[in-house]
């Protein structure tokens, strides 16, 4: 429907500009570093947005930008495996822009990352980051690999076997309830074989994956 229609502005990405389908913008941002961009409901707010250098939209990921991690030596906790993938999710309001990914624990190599993606949670990125390490370990036939998680919510939904949100669908939220439905869809028809472990933040500090928005 045309009152449905968006259009994304790509500030940092491949090609930054305004595009009139996710298609485009995706393509785009998709696994390029640091990305940054935004949908809007016309095409005039957007061209808007755009001309301004998005300076009020890039506020909200002004701490994705200029975090950093500090070095953590992870060999110095024998309890960790250290063969392990990290994962955790992050929003800069609640709702508002989500994304989460999944890192190495040993070397901090970022496996995959996902968004931002506007309408989500801090527990929906969490779940999705659970869902999608298992999904990708599956997928390579990888039954031995462990996956940690901080978040008691996302795990609690995985035991569950589905989220369990109360946020509502929207136009603007299109793309995070979709992502959670296949989600959902998927941990119905498969089983997770892979380690499932909880962070232990207190004795550890903060999970590798952290976006460092506390």
């Amino acid at each position: 429907m045309a009152g449905n229609r968006r259009f994304y502005v790509v500030w940092e990405g491949r090609e930054p500009g305004v595009y009139d389908s996710w298609e485009e913008c995706e393509a785009q941002v998709n696994g390029y570093p640091g990305a940054k961009y935004k949908s809007f409901s016309s095409q005039a707010d957007a061209v808007a947005a755009f001309r301004g250098d998005g300076r009020q939209e890039l506020e909200i990921f002004k701490a994705i930008g200029s975090y950093r991690r500090d070095i953590v030596n992870y060999a110095a906790f024998p309890e960790i495996r250290l063969d392990a993938i990290a994962v955790d999710g992050a929003c800069a309001k609640n709702p508002g822009p989500m994304e989460y990914r999944g890192v190495a624990v040993a070397t901090g190599e970022e496996i995959f990352h996902i968004g931002p993606l506007e309408g989500g949670t801090n527990n929906i990125g969490e779940y999705l980051a659970l869902i999608h390490a298992a999904a990708l370990f599956a997928k390579r036939g990888d039954h031995s690999t462990p996956i940690y998680s901080d978040s008691r919510t996302a795990l609690a939904w995985l035991r569950r076997g589905h989220s369990n949100t109360t946020v509502k669908p929207t136009a603007e939220n299109a793309r995070v309830i979709d992502l959670l439905r296949r989600a959902d869809n998927w941990l119905a028809h498969n089983r997770v074989i892979n380690p499932v472990l909880k962070w232990n933040t207190e004795l550890w500090g903060e999970i590798p994956a952290d976006f460092g928005r506390k």
